[in-house]
């Protein structure tokens, strides 16, 4: 308590404090998510998951069955720049993919 109201005090900690959050925001980690189609086989989404994320073949197959039971999959996680870079890839592959927060 004494720590806010010396900060209102002196009118600092309200800009630090929004600085923080914002940088918070854009550091925490993203997820790239593939979802369930109608239209790709199982194996070409192994094979996809394989090629791009260079996962080794029972890793991929693995994820392509999260995909196919579960409905979807997070593949990859890191920035902000480098999922939305892994979610166009998923795209050029014709998969069904998204951008969401880590939690």
């Amino acid at each position: 308590m004494a720590s806010e109201s010396a900060s209102a005090a002196t009118g600092g900690g309200t800009a630090v404090e929004e600085l923080a959050s914002e940088e918070s925001q854009t550091t925490q980690p993203w997820v790239t998510v593939v979802w369930d189609d109608p239209v790709n086989l199982m194996s070409y989404v192994t094979h996809v998951f394989s090629t791009y994320f260079s996962y080794p073949k029972d890793q991929a197959e693995r994820l392509m069955m999260q995909v196919h039971m579960e409905g979807r999959a997070i593949v990859s996680c890191g920035g902000r720049d480098c999922m939305e870079r892994d979610v166009q890839a998923m795209h050029s592959y014709g998969l069904w993919a998204t951008l969401d927060k880590a939690e």
